[in-house]
């Protein structure tokens, strides 16, 4: 007694034997398409009652993929700004014809931002924003640590997974703004020539110059106004999205016998980490300055000798710069600087010939093991 299915033996027979064994011969891989024109009709309906209702849910979510983004960035901001229009004729709140958008609340409070949109500043003043790469920027008062905001239109948010395969950095340095060098910054040392060749000479004759209003006035100056909110919003006007920014170890502490200026470049670090997060750029924090100097150059923040892993005061500088890397790990690390800040330089080209690589080398290794056991 032959019979087409494999599985199923007609009246449990012993003796029945299947067109093929499970799982071989021709019977067993005709066998669902057999089946199923033998289907009775009420399972052929239900069969294709289910496709159907599939077919109408798949449709309906693509529809809220696709409607939904458009309500809400194009569709609402339009509508919030005719209401405005015709309520105020000059609140912020919505998309304007300058491209802004505001949070919907009483202060209207202006958050986001295309080309053309006018950016005010924390000390009230004013700048258009120009940005013909699809960028915009985004900062909400009521949410500090948000990252929305994107460079342009091939780079991705801060709230977006930066591609190393895929995206491009382009990128710009800002060097002389918080760690002073004499070639980028010849106004600032101009006054003190020849006598100041360094920041530690810098430091010194402006501490001493107290007419011209000391260290902290004259260099905080500089820090105010060297580089500012808008020259992030131009640097992703310019089509860049990254910036290094070279930091000192005076942005954290300063030792007896050391004249820079303790802390201060920090609370202007941290401004540049909100700009850069307003303007949708990554920081690449580049540790620049060591004590002892790396590299005897004047950018160390001592021009002369160098004492760090070298000479009498290197090693204990050396386990001092490893203190401040971890200070600094500690803090970008964190998920409100993560995103903003995900890259870090250890150190500032150090003069190996001088050092030696074995000794370079030992430094990277514990620099390595250091940063893994904080992130």
């Amino acid at each position: 007694q032959y019979h087409d299915d494999p599985y199923s033996h007609p009246n449990d027979s012993v003796a029945a034997i299947p067109l093929s064994p499970v799982g071989t011969g021709q019977g067993y891989r005709e066998y669902p398409e057999k089946r199923e024109q033998y289907v009775s009709p009420r399972q052929k309906t239900k069969r294709r009652g289910w496709l159907v209702l599939g077919i109408i849910i798949l449709g309906l979510l693509i529809i809220a993929a696709v409607g939904i983004p458009i309500y809400i960035f194009v569709v609402k901001p339009r509508l919030n700004a005719s209401s405005d229009g015709k309520s105020d004729g000059g609140s912020h709140t919505g998309t304007g014809d300058n491209g802004s958008t505001g949070t919907g609340d009483s202060d209207n409070t202006v958050v986001m931002g295309l080309d053309g949109s006018t950016v005010t500043t924390e000390n009230g003043t004013t700048f258009t924003y120009k940005n013909s790469f699809g960028g915009y920027w985004y900062y909400d008062p009521k949410d500090p640590f948000n990252n929305a905001a994107k460079a342009q239109s091939y780079t991705p948010a801060l709230n977006e997974t930066w591609d190393w395969n895929n995206n491009r950095v382009y990128g710009v340095n800002l060097g002389g703004w918080l760690n002073t060098e004499p070639f980028i910054t010849p106004a600032l040392y101009e006054k003190y020539y020849p006598d100041a060749v360094d920041e530690f000479t810098l430091s010194q004759k402006m501490a001493a110059d107290t007419a011209g209003g000391g260290l902290q006035k004259l260099l905080e100056e500089h820090y105010a106004t060297f580089i500012t909110e808008e020259d992030f919003a131009a640097i992703a006007a310019a089509g860049l999205n990254w910036v290094r920014i070279p930091i000192p170890f005076w942005a954290i502490e300063v030792w007896d016998g050391e004249p820079f200026l303790e802390g201060v470049c920090w609370k202007y670090f941290l401004k540049g980490v909100q700009w850069a997060r307003k303007y949708g750029i990554r920081i690449n924090l580049d540790f620049h300055a060591v004590p002892g100097s790396q590299n005897g150059w004047n950018h160390s923040g001592r021009l002369g000798d160098v004492n760090f892993l070298h000479g009498v005061m290197g090693l204990a500088n050396a386990d001092r710069t490893l203190d401040y890397v971890r200070t600094f790990i500690q803090f970008i690390s964190q998920p409100e600087y993560k995103d903003v800040i995900p890259m870090f330089g250890v150190i500032n080209e150090p003069f190996t010939p001088k050092i030696g690589a074995y000794e370079m080398n030992s430094y990277y290794i514990q620099v390595h093991d250091l940063v893994r056991d904080i992130t």
